[in-house]
């Protein structure tokens, strides 16, 4: 299949592909060009533990589908022993209302009290721990803790992550729209880590597991969130630009946490990416979550309208999919 595409990608322009209907019709939703599908779809954003209280929103006609977030403790509270219930019963409620799902893994988190992976990553020594601290500054002279990320870096942690990417493939690949990984953005204090983590180190792990997930997941889309790579500015390092040129080789998609219209952080790494690629990427779907509706339009004064994050989603990023947090104004 991938030899197919590439086949036609040297007759044909990637626009061009789409009047090749018949052709098309053979190639799989996975690998299909970032060009070729359908106009911006959007999406219920929730977690796993709060989709009770927002699944009548999947009654919305506009809402295509949802994206449930996960975390790595719940789906493997022992070593090699797996708990899929969860993902099994929001799933029937999905397929039930005739909506999309996809599954988001979380192996990192955003305040001190969440340290959710099994306990063994914790406990073993072999996985140094299982955790690095998250800072918000790590060049402060007194970094304020922020939560935890688990050390993909450390080479035993990240085969027990693919082992539950391939647990998860072998369960749900076909059955799910998509597998959303977690941003890459990371901020470690280099100064009183004891994991082993360099940037060079954690950057080549998160694209050894967005490689194994594309791999273990043959129908499925695979799509790895950028936002920002560790020690590293305007592409300075070469990762973002790595990051992209590796995604439209495999065919994974790729995505972000927010949506923030011009913002000037994120318009110095991964947004002019996002423009660049486009048309080089199987799908783009990014999110706008909570804080992300609290950003305010300089231009209005105001925070950005529905309409505003879709124009600029659409017409620079070239999103496909957008995960809307269930406190839209526009849903409620």
């Amino acid at each position: 299949m991938t030899k197919l595409i590439a086949a036609l990608r040297k007759v044909f322009s990637v626009r061009s592909l789409r009047c090749l209907p018949p052709l098309l019709a053979a190639v799989s939703a996975a690998t299909l060009p970032h060009a070729a599908l359908a106009e911006i779809k959007h999406y219920l954003y929730t977690s796993e533990g709060a989709f009770s209280q927002t699944q009548k929103l999947l009654d919305n006609p506009q809402i295509s589908g949802v994206q449930i977030l996960y975390n790595w403790r719940m789906l493997e509270p022992e070593k090699g022993r797996y708990d899929f219930s969860a993902i099994e019963r929001d799933l029937a409620v999905a397929e039930k209302s005739g909506k999309a799902f996809f599954l988001q893994l979380q192996d990192r988190f955003f305040w001190e009290g969440a340290r959710y992976v099994p306990d063994y990553l914790l406990e073993d020594p072999v996985y140094a721990g299982g955790l690095a601290r998250q800072v918000d500054d790590s060049e402060a002279k007194d970094p304020k803790p922020e939560g935890w990320v688990a050390i993909q870096w450390n080479e035993a942690v990240r085969g027990r992550f693919q082992a539950l990417l391939s647990a998860l493939a072998e369960n749900f690949d076909g059955r799910i729209e998509g597998l959303n990984l977690p941003e890459s953005s990371v901020n470690i204090d280099g100064r009183k880590d004891k994991t082993g983590f360099t940037c060079d180190a954690y950057f080549n792990a998160t694209l050894e597991n967005m490689a194994f997930a594309r791999n273990a997941f043959q129908k499925s889309q695979v799509v790895q969130y950028v936002n920002f790579w560790p020690c590293e500015w305007e592409n300075s390092e070469g990762y973002m630009q790595r990051s992209f040129e590796t995604a439209a080789e495999l065919g994974i998609g790729l995505g972000g946490p927010d949506i923030v219209p011009n913002r000037k952080a994120q318009m110095k790494n991964a947004y002019p990416f996002f423009h660049e690629y486009q048309d080089k990427l199987p799908v783009i779907a990014m999110a706008i979550q909570e804080p992300t509706l609290k950003y305010v339009n300089p231009e209005t004064g105001k925070t950005f309208t529905r309409s505003e994050f879709i124009e600029f989603a659409s017409g620079y990023l070239g999103v496909d999919i957008i995960f809307w947090s269930a406190s839209a104004p526009w849903l409620q």
